[in-house]
């Protein structure tokens, strides 16, 4: 299949290079030169601009992997964005985490276009989009998601059709807000315990054979030295950064907010995620947020 790809980050580069391994062809774009001559190496066709990935012959699907709603607003909606050149017919992907809000307008202006578009955005982190283990939760119609959900798999495990468009944003930003939650969570437990002397290993082990175990306490632990591989054994390198979160995290409460119900959990979240940042930790994995509870950050 000819698929144009745009957005060649941290994520977008290697889930491109599965299409790659997989056999599509593929025609990418991102403005970081370095990050194209990575695709074409791998066999890639470099294009030049945005609008000449739209304009590839014989494009049959195009996915866009974005850092925020503002980029991809104009990518798509801009005077010389996509919908103004690409040809109707080509089934729209994007992977972006934005807002639900965004993510329908979008879907709503490529419809009148021609252009059927599905949200997809993604979980599993940079080791799962290298692996093509993520998650793809998508938003769109039935059809749709039946001619996107074999392309998907190629880069993930797990592909979820959660209903109309928007709706894998609606899935994203839940689970990313119930995430941040819940490392806090994690992290206050796993500090008091140790702080009224318990071993860390051995409450964790406590911990995640009891109720209160979940993904942040028995996979990604957020105490140094607990689990070898999770970002606390590096000094919180790697992984999924503070930034990251708090982007998620006011991507969910600007949603609660337009559907008038109340976060009161995930909006604490925020702004414990937000001081954290402005202390200058924002790159640093998220799970770092224990240690303004344990007292040692700066």
């Amino acid at each position: 299949m000819k698929i144009g790809f745009i957005g060649l980050g941290n994520m977008g580069r290697p889930m491109a290079l599965n299409l790659v391994k997989a056999g599509h062809e593929l025609a990418v774009f991102d403005p970081v030169p370095a990050s194209v001559q990575a695709l074409s190496t791998a066999g890639a066709h470099a294009a030049t601009s945005v609008q000449a990935v739209a304009q590839t012959h014989g494009l049959e699907m195009l996915i866009t992997m974005l850092p925020a709603a503002a980029h991809v607003r104009a990518v798509y909606l801009g005077e010389d964005g996509l919908l103004a050149v690409v040809p109707k017919g080509v089934l729209l992907v994007d992977s972006s985490t934005i807002d639900p809000m965004t993510a329908r307008e979008v879907a709503a202006a490529a419809q009148r276009q021609g252009n059927a578009m599905v949200d997809a955005p993604v979980s599993g982190g940079t080791g799962g989009a290298e692996a093509g283990t993520l998650t793809f939760m998508v938003g769109g119609a039935d059809g749709d998601f039946a001619r996107v959900q074999p392309v998907l798999a190629r880069m993930g495990r797990n592909i979820v059709h959660c209903g109309g468009a928007g709706n894998g944003q609606v899935a994203k930003v839940a689970n990313n807000m119930l995430l941040g939650i819940s490392m806090i969570g994690a992290a206050e437990a796993m500090s008091l315990g140790v702080a009224l002397g318990m071993d860390a290993q051995v409450l964790a082990g406590v911990i995640n054979t009891s109720s209160g175990r979940c993904w942040s306490t028995d996979t990604y632990n957020p105490f140094p030295g607990v689990l070898p591989n999770a970002p606390a054994s590096r000094g919180y390198t790697g992984g999924f950064g503070t930034d990251l979160m708090l982007k998620d995290l006011g991507l969910a409460t600007e949603a609660a907010r337009a559907a008038k119900l109340p976060v009161a959990m995930g909006a604490l979240a925020q702004q414990l995620y937000q001081g954290f940042s402005a202390q200058g930790h924002g790159g640093l994995d998220f799970s770092a947020i224990i240690e303004t509870i344990r007292g040692k950050a700066a």
